[in-house]
């Protein structure tokens, strides 16, 4: 339950139809089995101690007797255990079958949740049988237990974790218009169990798993979805056990036809931050009826759902090529826009043999074509200083002269070394003022042909160095459209990878030129070469690239913790990195993002193309002069 995980389980016990004694004994099984493995919450599948094909057996008080019997024996069997259980049975209240989902934890019964709409159409008529839950909730006495709540939509809250409020409803409740979820949502429920008996026919998984992962992003919840199989009727369906465990869109985790425990872990925390943020869901609206609390014991949750070591970057190569593609779409339009708008002459663009000035001028290229201009009317400019090596001015030489860009060499080293002169500072003295003058210069040299030839610069610089501050202030730091400025450096390489790629069968060469970049070492080449070499890289100074878009990525987008942006990075890079490293570069990252905000609060404009961004203007709005005391203390606890 640290860090806002909290262990949920999908369970689907084997079952015999209308033997509830024998269902109470898979029931309490499996509800041990949960509570061993961590699992807090478990839903267990629609009138699951009797079975959900019973049909007119459920007129029989005989079967009536032994689901009540069954649930005493339940409670008498994980009175010790603190798993939070929602259980399906038939119950008679005043006279009218209800099918419900009777919440119970340590023995207890803290709720009743009768089903609200009840399907009637082809092999399900349960109006045959039950009726709807009632509009007015009461309470009732039930196996001796006083007060005992009986409604649709009540919420349960976590005394022990204020994120943690739970709902529950039942199969076709989730099909509904109006779901009792929204309302239990609305009143705070962050995670949502529904306990289903869906039977399984051509195609009906897949609009199941839609519904669920829909109703998960629509109420920014998690949601357990748990259907019947073994043991139900098969004489005119089958019932597969569809589990589903979700979480504001995303499914976590899956199975049909197997039955028995899916666990996973849904993050309450999360959730919670992204309710604060979009304040959709605020919780505490009217309408969550009889908020019971119940508690739980605060431990570890042990992880098992997948956290992706590159969280900007779709694994997938199909669902890479596709984030590409509209990526480079967004970008490219909006400096087509704006190009459109300035009547700008020319594109003018810095290339340095890198990656970030490849790409810029890539979406540059894309612009152009879609305003129907010919690529001369890119001005690429390659500005060769101390640092500059062979390899990237041939590579910037070669990439502009394949795109039939117009490309101008300006060779800075004497400006550079006046201006030197002119401040009094040693050539010998290779510090920051030394790298900087060389970033201011090739700026002011790109500003002055973007006038001298009515153009517009367009940026070069990525999300990952903006979050560090890694830019020269008033230097690489400016242009006059950043079109790079909302990608991550883990992201920047994949697009320029998906380019080459697209051009392998067009032009060669420009193929060859784009897997070279590929393949140069990341480095501002501010300080002289070493016999040829790129003598700065820039990963071994600030760190790792893959650890900073991953750090950048769950403090921004989801408000993580120093502590739990470890915890996870751990998990899903301990691999590659120790402990110690990922701490190390951690609070380098916290330490750069904190004192380089000043220069995030004048960046020029540019497209926003994904959920994470640092524009002042509308994504990350923050104090030049915040200290980060508090972030600093709890970095200094991990390790």
């Amino acid at each position: 339950m640290k860090d806002g995980f909290i262990s949920v389980a999908c369970g689907t016990p084997k079952l015999r139809l209308a033997d509830c004694h024998y269902n109470a004994e898979q029931t309490f099984t499996m509800m041990r089995s949960a509570d061993k493995a961590g699992v807090k919450v478990l839903v267990l599948p629609e009138l699951g101690l009797t079975g959900y094909t019973c049909g007119d057996l459920f007129y029989q008080d005989t079967l009536l007797r032994g689901a009540e019997e069954a649930l005493a024996t339940v409670l008498e069997a994980t009175r010790h255990l603190e798993v939070l259980t929602a259980v399906g049975m038939p119950l008679r209240v005043h006279n009218k079958l209800y099918n419900c989902a009777v919440i119970i934890q340590k023995g207890t019964i803290l709720g009743v949740v009768p089903k609200a709409h009840l399907p009637n159409y082809g092999e399900f008529y349960e109006k045959r049988q039950f009726a709807p839950a009632p509009e007015e909730a009461e309470y009732l006495t039930l196996l001796g237990q006083e007060a005992v709540p009986f409604g649709a939509g009540q919420v349960f809250s976590c005394a022990d974790l204020p994120e943690l409020t739970v709902g529950f409803e039942i199969c076709e409740d989730l099909w509904a218009p109006e779901p009792p979820s929204v309302r239990m949502a609305r009143a705070g429920a962050t995670v949502i169990g529904n306990l289903s008996a869906s039977n399984d026919i051509i195609g009906k998984d897949a609009y199941r798993r839609q519904l669920v992962t829909m109703q998960s992003a629509k109420l920014l919840c998690g949601y357990v979805y748990s259907s019947a199989g073994a043991g139900e009727s098969t004489s005119d369906v089958v019932f597969g056990a569809h589990q589903m465990i979700a979480e504001n869109g995303t499914l976590l985790s899956e199975r049909r036809f197997d039955g028995g425990l899916l666990i996973s872990e849904v993050d309450v925390q999360r959730l919670a931050y992204e309710r604060r943020r979009t304040q959709m869901l605020p919780g505490g609206e009217a309408g969550g009826r009889y908020a019971r609390d119940f508690t739980l014991t605060i431990g570890e949750t042990q992880l098992t759902r997948y956290v992706s070591p590159m969280p900007f970057v779709p694994e997938g190569k199909e669902d890479r090529d596709r984030r590409c593609r509209e990526i480079l779409l967004i970008a490219s339009l909006g400096l087509k826009q704006r190009l459109e708008l300035t009547g700008s002459k020319t594109a003018v663009v810095g290339l340095s043999g890198g990656l970030d000035s490849t790409l810029a001028v890539l979406i540059t290229g894309l612009a152009m074509k879609m305003l129907d201009r010919p690529m001369t009317d890119i001005i690429a400019v390659t500005m060769p200083c101390f640092g500059t090596t062979d390899r990237t001015r041939n590579n910037a030489v070669i990439l502009a002269e394949q795109m039939g860009a117009s490309l101008r060499t300006v060779d800075i080293s004497a400006s550079v070394r006046s201006h030197l002169r002119d401040i009094g500072h040693d050539m010998a003295d290779h510090s920051v003022t030394y790298e900087n003058a060389q970033a201011r210069e090739r700026t002011q040299v790109l500003m002055d042909i973007a006038n001298k030839t009515g153009g517009l610069v367009v940026g070069t610089g990525d999300l990952s160095e903006l979050a560090l501050g890694w830019c020269t202030y008033n230097g690489d730091h400016m242009s006059m459209y950043a079109v790079n400025c909302s990608i991550p450096k883990t992201l920047v390489r994949h697009l320029v990878a998906y380019l080459a790629r697209d051009n392998e069968k067009r032009d060669e060469a420009l193929r060859e030129v784009l897997e070279d970049i590929l393949d140069t070492p990341v480095s501002p080449e501010l300080l002289p070469a070493v016999q040829g070499q790129i003598s700065q890289r820039t990963e071994d100074l600030v760190g790792p690239y893959e650890l900073h878009d991953f750090f950048l990525y769950y403090m921004l987008r989801w408000g993580f913790s120093p502590r739990k942006v470890y915890r996870l990075a751990v998990y899903a890079l301990g691999e590659q990195y120790s402990r110690e490293v990922i701490a190390k570069w951690l609070r380098v990252f916290y330490r750069r993002f904190f004192t380089q905000q000043f220069k995030r609060n004048c960046v020029p404009d540019g497209p926003k193309v994904g959920s994470v961004a640092l524009s002042p203007r509308g994504d990350w709005r923050m104090p030049s002069d915040a200290a980060w005391a508090l972030w600093q203390a709890e970095l200094e606890t991990i390790g």
